[in-house]
């Protein structure tokens, strides 16, 4: 089969030269892309066009540009529209995947009778699907929605996107979170006791994290915090500056991270919401806890014993954080947990053929 994904900054991802990082729903992009082009399928994503060559193979997977699409702006979406179109009619693809939200998801279910592909969409966030995007983002979140509705295909990460597809009395199939492939290292020490990746947005509440570094002034944190809302990554970074306990980074390419989880006794989420973040994943291949305040996707934490979850709790968050880090036994023990989720839910040969039979 052809798959053509359209996703801004995947080919970051897929490129391991790069040094520019974004996020989750991208590294999903690439991790899906690469395999599915390993078991035989033709797969090529357009990216965003952020000075890359214009068509390049990245780990069997065919990269092309498509313009400024991903700047927000949209003058520079419908420029780049009629260069993604002649992509769509030059390849082909039996299959137009999107993950996650744009309102470009629209037009490409009114326009899909020219090209005879099926519309895919995976959710990356609840809010995705809740009815809280044509609310808060006007005009584009509503076209999003009833792209959403009128796709082919659409899959949800967690129990809890499943609920809202069926309270909108729309189908849907199960997309389990693909896992990046690691060699097997020797144990790093763990001198992080507290670690948080994100990038820089008001759902991943990275004030919070602040805070707990302020109460826990023995905890040696760690935040890797990539601008994407501008005002809120510099108000973050001057307050991490004062916190003498917290190294504060911007960003760490993808293909460097991986040092940062092996290093740390827990990783830290502070989102408000989520579907199955990556950096929950990559943390259980570094051998570190996870400790979210408000999510728990589909329940793995408690289920495997992976971490804690605090129910929005914030005090609970910190106190139990700070019993942990100084407990070889607990963190062990939750170290255990974390592997154990990896080799029962998170299985990339298992989670591509689910991904498969979704289409059918």
């Amino acid at each position: 089969m052809n798959f053509l994904f359209l996703s801004s900054h995947a080919h970051y991802a897929l490129d391991p030269s790069s040094t520019r990082v974004s996020g989750g729903a991208e590294l999903q992009v690439a991790l899906l892309a690469k395999e599915l082009a390993s078991v035989g399928h033709h797969v090529v994503v357009v990216g965003g066009d952020t000075g890359q060559e214009n068509v390049r193979d990245l780990q069997g997977v065919k990269n092309v540009t498509g313009g400024r699409f991903h700047t927000g702006h949209i003058g520079d979406t419908l420029l780049s529209l009629p260069r993604i179109l002649g992509i769509l009619h030059s390849e082909k693809p039996d299959y137009l995947v999107i993950f996650g939200w744009t309102a470009l998801l629209w037009i490409f279910a009114k326009v899909r009778p020219l090209f005879g592909y099926r519309l895919v969409f995976i959710c990356g966030l609840d809010t995705e699907i809740d009815g809280s995007f044509g609310r808060d983002r006007g005009w584009k979140g509503r076209l999003f929605e009833q792209g959403v509705r009128l796709a082919d295909r659409r899959y949800a990460m967690t129990r809890s996107q499943e609920t809202h597809y069926d309270r909108l009395g729309l189908s849907h199939a199960p997309y389990r979170s693909l896992v990046v492939s690691r060699e097997k290292t020797s144990p790093s020490a763990k001198d992080i006791d507290l670690l948080w990746i994100g990038r820089c947005q008001k759902v991943k509440r990275p004030g919070f994290f602040l805070e707990m570094a302020r109460r826990l002034p023995d905890a040696r944190c760690t935040m890797i915090c990539s601008r994407e809302d501008i005002p809120l990554w510099e108000q973050t970074s001057r307050e991490a500056g004062g916190i003498p306990n917290l190294d504060f980074i911007e960003s760490v390419p993808y293909h460097a991270v991986h040092g940062y989880y092996d290093r740390s006794k827990l990783l830290v989420s502070t989102s408000e919401a989520e579907g199955v973040p990556n950096v929950m994943i990559q943390a259980a291949q570094g051998g570190a806890g996870i400790f979210s305040l408000e999510v728990d996707p589909n329940g793995m934490i408690a289920r495997y014993g992976a971490g804690f979850c605090a129910n929005g709790d914030f005090n609970a968050l910190c106190e139990e954080s700070s019993r942990v880090i100084a407990d070889p036994i607990a963190l062990a023990g939750i170290a255990a947990g974390a592997s154990a989720m990896l080799d029962e839910w998170l299985d990339n040969s298992k989670n591509i053929d689910l991904f498969l039979a979704g289409l059918s």
